[in-house]
């Protein structure tokens, strides 16, 4: 892929799935093989000088009604989901910055808009999501980009969601969303950051991330039958988190 020609990379939990996919796509070294993450990206930086790009991939999921959610299982997901993104992007940063450029990708996912019976990993993705909107305004001005994705393939972790499995095709592999990844570490996307860019086979398109509603209402002061008359003539709620999660 020329696009990454004498780019150094580093992707999270390419050992299988997407990662792979994405590894391969980019045709980057795939360093990590668990440890901490600093120690991952000094691998990179000692083996090729610096470090380009992270992709931050690696993660968790499980379903279970929220009722019967496990504290233990939730930590292990945060862990993995939220604090791993946020550590290996803290310590690439802290390279890119020292050059004045580098491109972080951070992966979300769909279902941060509310997926039934993964609350967890909703919350988990969303997370990354609002991360990637703070990282993305502290870094411009260094010269390193930031952008999250949202891809959907099959994969193991469709295989064991009941939801997921339903709805996907065994057609929509790893490797038709590994396109979006490379051109987001390439020079290709200069000037592309803050974005979430949702990628589902044959669809492409931006995720906006939660901002303010159009019509704004202005009052003196709000109480609650005006709150209620605002809802019943001015305020257009949004579809409920059901119907948004399957778009």
């Amino acid at each position: 892929m020329g696009v990454l020609e004498g780019k150094a990379v580093v992707i999270t939990g390419a050992g299988r799935g997407l990662g792979r996919a994405y590894a391969l796509h980019a045709a980057a070294l795939i360093t990590g093989n668990g440890g901490q993450a600093a120690a991952m990206v000094g691998r990179c930086v000692r083996a090729f000088g610096t470090i380009d790009g992270l992709v931050g991939n690696a993660g968790l999921n499980y379903q279970v009604p929220p009722w019967d959610d496990d504290p233990a299982r939730i930590r292990e997901l945060v862990e993995v989901n939220v604090l791993g993104v946020v550590y290996t992007g803290l310590a690439a940063m802290r390279v890119m910055r020292e050059r004045g450029s580098g491109v972080l990708v951070n992966v979300a996912s769909g279902s941060l808009l509310g997926k039934p019976g993964g609350a967890a990993y909703s919350a988990s993705k969303g997370a990354v999501a609002s991360l990637t909107c703070s990282w993305a305004a502290d870094l411009a001005e260094r010269g390193i980009r930031v952008n999250a994705i949202s891809p959907l393939a099959w994969t193991r972790m469709v295989e064991a969601d009941e939801v997921e499995r339903a709805r996907m095709s065994r057609d929509l592999t790893p490797a038709l969303a590994a396109p979006l990844v490379t051109y987001l570490l390439s020079d290709l996307s200069a000037g592309l950051t803050g974005q979430l860019i949702r990628l589902r086979g044959d669809k492409l398109h931006i995720v906006r991330q939660h901002a303010v509603k159009e019509p704004v209402l202005t009052s003196p002061r709000w109480e609650v039958a005006d709150i209620a008359a605002a809802f019943d003539n001015g305020l257009v709620p949004e579809p409920p988190p059901g119907e948004r999660w399957k778009l």
